[in-house]
């Protein structure tokens, strides 16, 4: 199975899923699970930002070496799941990717969640402070417990 995530610069949110997923795979022994990210409006090549790279040591991962991958250059045709971190996200890569729709839903949406305060919507924390990565990387990672169990 080829997973992939999603959000807007691939510095943060999708960048932060992909590396708690490939540690929860490695540490869970699942087998035949690629998983990948990119964002709709990343800097090809681009770095994580501070505040993730300080949250992902938090979790025994050293994310420095991540470099962003925008979707224009992205294998998300290949993908057997495509995670988007807002509706909004899902929405474009929809309309990027029509011929995909079956296989794009948010994380929320996927593994059934619906928040109370924020819907299905990862809130970004881009610019905000260390504490709001954190906060972010726990629901990421509580998606992500939900969605090994589930594929």
């Amino acid at each position: 199975m080829k997973i992939m995530f999603i959000c807007t610069g691939n510095i943060c949110r999708s960048a932060m899923a992909e590396a708690l997923l490939k540690k929860m795979i490695q540490e869970n022994k699942k087998e035949n699970i690629e998983v990948y990210s990119c964002g709709l409006s990343a800097d090809e090549g681009d770095i994580p930002t501070q505040n993730a790279i300080e949250t992902m040591k938090d979790y025994g991962i050293d994310l420095k070496n991540h470099r962003a991958t925008n979707i224009k250059y992205s294998n998300i045709e290949k993908m057997d799941l495509i995670l988007c971190a807002t509706l909004s996200h899902k929405i474009f890569v929809k309309n990027l990717y029509p011929e995909l729709e079956n296989k794009i839903f948010t994380m929320k949406e996927y593994i059934g969640i619906k928040d109370e305060i924020y819907g299905i919507d990862i809130k970004d924390p881009w610019g905000y402070n260390l504490e709001t990565y954190k906060q972010c990387a726990k629901e990421i990672e509580m998606c992500l417990e939900k969605l090994l169990e589930k594929i």
